[in-house]
């Protein structure tokens, strides 16, 4: 299953059914999980952990060490979860600091020419498409899409369930549920047939498009607007999850 061509370090721990492509090399300190695929042309350099099923196209690169000035050489990691697909020409960098993490998690599918860079934490079955580029620091939930050719400031987060539109520049964080695009990018309403499709009910699309309106549609302040919504729409934890994501942001939520 492995290839003649790929290089691999003897210090790699490469379960007994992955394939790995021509050309491709497996550096040291390397874990890559049952069942994963590796194309050819691949390169996985140190402190990079695979789990199962991955399947990994042509030309990736995986582990680099970070795009930081303030990197040191210190031994920093990529987890990439179970069931990924990456493809072809991705990059995904290393953190930074001791101890420093990139992590994919498990079902996601990054599309060609994806960027991850430094310390980015992204969640399960989320869909990055073709050349969406990652800052360092990003947070991005689960389940949430971002377009083509997407540009994410350093330390934004993307809600879960969010749908970032193509050719977007992200310069703050974008909360759950949500549509945003544009330079810089605007929300465009609740992510409504996204919604419906993950099996969200009719109750709880129509408790979220309240909060919606009563936060960014009807002129309050930020602490009014949430005062209303704990007063006037049903606590359910879509609600909580969209109030709390609010409430903790840093950099200031994209109206």
């Amino acid at each position: 299953m492995i290839h003649p061509t790929a290089i691999i370090d003897p210090k790699a721990e490469i379960d007994s059914d992955v394939e790995i492509g021509p050309y491709s090399i497996i550096s040291k300190n390397v874990s890559i999980g049952s069942k994963t695929v590796i194309g050819p042309y691949v390169i996985i350099e140190p402190y990079v952990t695979i789990e199962p099923d991955c399947n990994i196209f042509q030309y990736a690169a995986i582990g680099a060490v970070p795009q930081d000035l303030k990197f040191k050489g210190e031994e920093t990691y990529v987890k990439i979860g179970r069931g990924c697909t990456i493809r072809e020409f991705v990059t995904i960098h290393r953190g930074t600091g001791p101890g420093g993490i990139t992590e994919i998690g498990e079902e996601s599918f990054l599309m060609a020419y994806t960027h991850i860079a430094h310390d980015c934490k992204i969640g399960r079955k989320v869909i990055l498409s073709n050349n969406a580029s990652l800052a360092g620091h990003i947070i991005i939930g689960d389940y949430a899409i971002v377009g083509g050719l997407v540009a994410i400031h350093q330390f934004v987060r993307i809600g879960e369930h969010a749908f970032i539109g193509g050719k977007s520049a992200i310069v703050k964080d974008i909360p759950p549920y949500v549509i945003a695009a544009g330079d810089r990018a605007k929300l465009h309403g609740m992510n409504s047939i996204g919604l419906k499709r993950s099996g969200f009910s009719q109750s709880t699309l129509s408790a979220l498009k309240k909060v919606y309106r009563i936060i960014f549609r009807i002129g309050l302040t930020l602490n009014e607007s949430i005062e209303r919504v704990s007063a006037e729409v049903e606590q359910i934890p879509e609600v909580v999850n969209f109030i709390d994501f609010i409430k903790s942001s840093e950099r200031g939520i994209t109206r």
